[in-house]
């Protein structure tokens, strides 16, 4: 009988996640490697009765993260997951590479950023063009295309949901909502797919949507994951959640 992974022993990782977000912790210990563990520290900066729009989510990106980063290094991370994507999507690139710094400069351990892991994902995979698909308002995702664009990233093709999703409401997609919403987001040939939002299921659709597209899927969640277990020098071509993990290996 193999021996179940233990929890400790490689890496920890610390997670910044947003104090209404119930997605994230799942997905990450769904995708955790052998002797990696993860310690959450929950933020704020929003409203939850609010609807997450483009001035909440800049609200986020903006809070003081004094308090829950002091908590957070009390485990000694290795590196620090920033856990929101549209948080600095909405304030842009400078904003997104500023905040990584700072957070490292404060903890002194290596930083990751939901935003900035995208990139990341994308350029290990040498993809320039990309579908995207998000649970976002569309002032949001207006913002988060610039930030591809500005990256060096061309947004081919978009789709996005019909109403406007409260604090909750992004995180009760279904897989199979976000596999329609996937399929939904591509056309004129992109070279990867993108589904951002770490509150979104998009991590269970990585396997189905990629065979049924023939394209690399890149999320949120997968994105940081992937940039974290790079940056710490951990092999990742076993972790069974898409073609970032093993064709990013197999260029080296």
């Amino acid at each position: 009988m193999t021996s179940p992974p233990t929890s400790r022993g490689v890496a920890r990782i610390g997670v910044l996640v947003p104090f209404t977000n119930v997605n994230l912790e799942s997905d990450l210990n769904m995708m955790r490697p052998p002797g990696v563990s993860f310690h959450f520290t929950r933020m704020g900066g929003y409203d939850v009765a609010e609807v997450p729009d483009a001035k909440q989510m800049a609200g986020l990106g903006a809070a003081d993260l004094d308090e829950p980063l002091s908590l957070l290094v009390g485990a000694r991370p290795d590196l620090i997951m920033y856990g929101c994507t549209s948080a600095t999507l909405t304030h842009g690139t400078e904003f997104d590479s500023i905040l990584a710094k700072k957070i490292q400069s404060i903890s002194g351990a290596q930083t990751v950023t939901a935003a900035g892991s995208l990139i990341f994902a994308l350029e290990a995979l040498n993809a320039r063009s990309v579908a995207f698909a998000s649970p976002y308002t569309k002032d949001i995702n207006k913002a988060a295309i610039q930030f591809l664009v500005d990256s060096g990233v061309d947004v081919v093709s978009a789709a996005g949901v019909e109403d406007d999703l409260g604090n909750y409401g992004q995180a009760e997609l279904t897989p199979k909502d976000v596999y329609q919403l996937g399929l939904k987001a591509v056309s004129n040939d992109p070279e990867a797919l993108v589904l951002s939002c770490t509150e979104m299921r998009s991590v269970e659709t990585i396997v189905q949507l990629e065979e049924q597209l023939i394209l690399p899927v890149i999320t949120s969640n997968q994105a940081m994951m992937f940039q974290a277990l790079k940056m710490l020098a951990i092999p990742c071509s076993d972790v069974p959640f898409g073609r970032l993990f093993k064709e990013s290996d197999s260029r080296g």
